[in-house]
C-alpha cells in the first residue's frame, strides 16, 4: 500500500517562495502519474499540476502557470511543487496524489493521497 506524506507547508508572505515535497513509502510511485491539488476553506480540491512518470509532461492550472514547477526524483520516490511569487489567493491544504495510469487533471482518477500540508500567504 503506498503512503504519500507532504511536508514543507508553512507560512508565507506574499511573493515569497515555498517547496514542498511529497515522499512515498510502501512502494515505488516511479511508474505512476503524481499531482498536486488544493483545497481552499470552503472551496472545492482543485488541480495545481501533474507530472507524467518520467517527468518528460508536466501540466499546469491556470493561476499557476509561470510561478509553479512540479518535479520528480524517481531514486528518492518524491515528488516536489516549487512555488514561488506566491498570493494570498494560494492559501490552502495542497495534497499530493499518485494515479498508477497516465495522470489526470480529476482528482477521482487519483488512486493515494497523502494528508495535506497547509500553506499560508499573507497580504
Amino acid at each position: 500500500q503506498v503512503q504519500l506524506v507532504e511536508s514543507g507547508g508553512g507560512l508565507v508572505q506574499a511573493g515569497g517562495s515555498l517547496r514542498l515535497a511529497c515522499a512515498a513509502s510502501g512502494g515505488t510511485v516511479s511508474r505512476f502519474a503524481m499531482g498536486w491539488f488544493r483545497q481552499a476553506p470552503g472551496k472545492e480540491r482543485e488541480f495545481v499540476a501533474l507530472i507524467n512518470w518520467s517527468g518528460s509532461y508536466t501540466g499546469y492550472e491556470d493561476s499557476v502557470k509561470g510561478r509553479f514547477t512540479i518535479s520528480r526524483d524517481n531514486a528518492k520516490n518524491t515528488v516536489y511543487l516549487q512555488m514561488i511569487s506566491l498570493k494570498p489567493e494560494d492559501t490552502a491544504v495542497y495534497y499530493c496524489a499518485a494515479d498508477r495510469e497516465g495522470g489526470s487533471r480529476w482528482s477521482s482518477n487519483y488512486d493515494y493521497w497523502g494528508q495535506g500540508t497547509q500553506v499560508t500567504v499573507s497580504s
